[in-house]
Formats: structure tokens, sequence, C-alpha cells
């Protein structure tokens, strides 16, 4: 079976200790392919030191953050349910948000010393409306001789549901055309289920996405550290990693032709 290339990314870096632990990990054994930084994070300055062991190995980028706990201190954050009703009623205040994507490109470039490769969003709210255009003029003025590219939040069918038809019903291409872009997003699912349960869905994510394809995952590592924020989806970001870091993952790579590709590699004619 010829490889397929798929651009294996892990959310969240910096957003706690396990989190850091867990994506550094794996994508030293070549699990990963991308990862995306929450630069609000106050550990971000320290944690990027394992990042640096892997520049040019994996695709590090900006995790556009709304919607954590870092976003509500920093003065810009709210809920999500919050954030989506703004995005369906009008959306958000644009000047407002070209702000916010500046100051967390800023601490992006600050501690990595080099523009992200690519870039999305905590809880997708980088295809928010008033975001996502914001977004798009920002990143055309900083970066016009190599553009990130961009994950679109458009979900596979054989993922519908409810968060998957709203990711969908966000999404919009870009307004600029040959802006580089993942076409589809895989890896939707509610973080529930199980170990097992993930195992399954992954098995049938690597069988069915297309060619470059994000397949995103949230694993983490071991314990959080004092000061780290309360996590929601604690129980399944550890059992991902589990999956993620096993034989039984190699062998469905192997099985399925997959190889893990950096989306800077695949989308670099685009650029």
């Amino acid at each position: 079976m010829p490889n397929k290339a798929l651009i294996l990314c892990a959310d969240d870096y910096a957003a706690s200790a396990a989190v850091s632990r867990g994506i550094a990990g794996l994508a030293r054994a070549g699990r990963l392919s991308a990862t995306s930084v929450m630069t609000l994070s106050p550990r971000w300055p320290q944690d990027a030191a394992a990042l640096r062991e892997l520049r040019g190995q994996i695709d590090v980028g900006l995790h556009l953050d709304w919607t954590s706990p870092f976003a509500v201190a920093a003065g810009h954050g709210m809920a999500l349910p919050r954030a989506l009703l703004r995005a369906v009623l009008g959306g958000f205040e644009r000047e407002q948000a070209r702000v916010v994507i500046e100051r967390q490109l800023d601490a992006f470039e600050t501690v990595w010393q080099a523009p992200p490769e690519h870039v999305d969003g905590h809880q997708h709210v980088h295809q928010f409306t008033g975001i996502r255009d914001a977004l798009l003029h920002v990143l055309a003025r900083r970066y016009p001789q190599r553009k990130p590219w961009l994950r679109m939040t458009r979900v596979n069918a054989k993922q519908a549901g409810l968060k998957g038809r709203l990711l969908t019903a966000l999404t919009r291409q870009p307004e600029r055309p040959g802006w580089p872009c993942a076409p589809d997003l895989w890896g939707v699912y509610g973080f529930d289920g199980g170990a097992a349960h993930y195992a399954a869905l992954m098995d049938d994510w690597l069988a069915h996405a297309p060619a470059q394809a994000v397949l995103m995952c949230h694993p983490a590592q071991g314990e959080d550290e004092a000061g780290d924020p309360p996590d929601p989806i604690a129980a399944a970001r550890r059992w991902e990693f589990d999956f993620l870091a096993s034989p039984i993952f190699a062998q469905a790579l192997a099985r399925h032709g997959v190889t893990p590709a950096r989306g800077s590699f695949l989308f670099s004619g685009c650029a």
C-alpha cells in the first residue's frame, strides 16, 4: 500500500506540564508531525526548550486562544458558549481581534525566535467570524514571503454529530486565493468512551482520512504540576497518550499506509 501523508497534530502544548511532556515525548518517537502552542500559558517560555530539540522535525504553530483560563486571565477570554454566540450573532469586533492576535503572535515569536509554521485555534476560534478575517490580514502583513498554513475545521461526515456539524458550519475558505490550508480535520470526538473506544476511532480515522488532512489529538503524560489549571479532559488526554505511544498505534500507521507529515512541507508550493 502506498504511503498516505497525514498531519498528526497535537493541540494545547504548554497547557500543563503533563500536556507538554506527552507531546514532546510522542514527537521524539516520531508519532506526531505538528503541535500547536498556547502562548498565553505561563509555561510556554520554559516548555519551549523541549520543542527546540525537535526544531525541523515537526511543525510548531500557534494555538490561537480566546476560551481558556489563560485567555480569561489575559482579559479577552470568555467561555466557549459565549464565544460561539458572538460568532453567530455578527462576530467579533475585527480591530479588537487584531490586537489579541498580534499579542499572541508576539508571545510566540519572542520565545521561539521564528514565525509559527501554522496557525489554528483552541476550540477552533480561529474560524469564528471576525477573528478569522482579522487573522488572515495579520498573517498576510507579518509573513508576506512565507505564509503559515491554516487548519480548516471542515469535518468529514463520518465524524458527524452536533460537534462536527457545528465546526463545519463555522468553516469558510480564506478570502485570499492561494492560502496554504489543510483541507479536512479528523480526530473529532466527545472525549468520552474510554481507551478502547479511542483506539477504534483512531483506526477508523487512519483508514478514511484523505491525504494531507489534519488528524488532531490531545495527549498528556503523567501528572500536572502545582499552578496548572484544572483540565476537564484530563482522562481523555491520558488514554490518548497511552494509545499513541503504543506499538498498536505504530502497527495501525503501517497497516493503513500512513506517514506523519509536516504541513510546512506538504503546502510549501502554496505559500
